[in-house]
């Protein structure tokens, strides 16, 4: 998977496609202008990575007129339950003490939004965010306070740490050395956005975080704003890659504006990227990825170094996208 490459430069098999052209037509306010947005024939759904399976799950709910929120959120718990990746959910890669802890965030139409940090035991951060979105008054709870909550709610209790990412802990603290390095995936994410049949959007991210990172450390992932970003009458964005610098340049919000300055996706996420090279002098040392989406259905992604892409389902197919990068080999 060219998703696990990542970090050293840096579906639905059987379903039918959605018959029938609907039009989603909608009026964005650009600097006090009306913008008259294309027509979206039919329902996407777009992830960071190579995740087949996570989109093929999420069209398959807005195949059936499911809500774009249901599919996000169905989406990333595909990863989150397979334990083979070692970036997500059950079998991510523990801190540096062995403790597996889950981040993720949830975003809908409504600009309503719940997020968990520092999650334990918990196999789908994701849903126990979406919890928090519509069962407290909060946007956040963190460590014992979400998994308490999470009990609470009903998810069951489960040790994260697989025999796999176990062993790998114990060898690594044999230097207990951290050095994140390009294209080894020991940061990762997958961040969704999907389009329903309303044309209302939706956003998900959820994570592991870094392997063997500082007992508490938190990324861009369950940040509204930096991980994930939704408004539901300009589109929508995600990040992938080193949080922290995600974080300092609040990304995710930064390319919705920009889309509703009148930049396409496209742009957005390239004039992300370049503000944090702007900011970062080792820019060379990271990878980030961007990938968005408007009111139109038109996509975009961009990262720092090759390697990166994401995956497409729409009524037009199911395929791969290679992101375009800043640096270029």
């Amino acid at each position: 998977m060219e998703r696990r490459k990542f970090l050293k430069n840096s579906g639905l098999g059987g379903a039918a496609l959605m018959g029938g052209a609907w039009a989603a037509a909608c009026k964005e306010e650009t600097e006090g202008r009306k913008v008259e947005a294309k027509t979206l024939s039919g329902p996407m759904v777009i992830a960071t990575w190579d995740v087949p399976n996570a989109t093929a799950k999420a069209y398959e709910v807005l195949h059936g007129l499911g809500t774009a929120l249901d599919a996000v959120e169905k989406g990333v718990m595909v990863e989150e339950a397979d334990v083979e990746n070692q970036s997500v959910g059950k079998g991510g890669r523990p801190d540096r003490d062995g403790h597996v802890t889950l981040d993720a965030c949830i975003m809908d139409k409504d600009s309503r939004c719940g997020a968990v940090v520092y999650l334990r035991d918990i196999v789908h951060a994701v849903s126990v965010a979406r919890k928090v979105m519509e069962e407290t008054p909060h946007v956040m709870l963190a460590g014992e306070g979400a998994k308490k909550f999470a009990l609470e709610m009903g998810f069951p209790e489960e040790d994260l740490l697989t025999e796999k990412s176990r062993q790998e802990w114990l060898e690594w603290k044999k230097t207990s050395k951290y050095e994140p390095v390009i294209n080894i995936e020991n940061h990762d994410t997958i961040g969704m956005l999907a389009i329903d049949s309303n044309g209302d959007i939706a956003g998900a991210c959820t994570t592991s975080g870094m392997a063997y990172k500082m007992a508490g450390r938190i990324g861009d992932s369950p940040i509204i704003g930096a991980g994930l970003f939704v408004d539901n009458e300009v589109g929508g964005a995600t990040a992938t890659g080193m949080g922290e610098e995600v974080v300092r340049t609040v990304g995710s919000f930064l390319i919705v504006e920009l889309m509703r300055q009148g930049k396409s996706p496209q742009e957005a996420c390239e004039e992300g990227v370049r503000r944090i090279i702007a900011k970062k002098e080792n820019y060379r040392d990271i990878q980030i990825g961007f990938i968005a989406v408007n009111k139109a259905g038109e996509t975009g992604a961009f990262c720092i170094h090759p390697g990166f892409s994401y995956r497409k389902y729409s009524t037009a197919g199911h395929e791969n996208i290679p992101a375009a990068s800043y640096i270029k080999s």
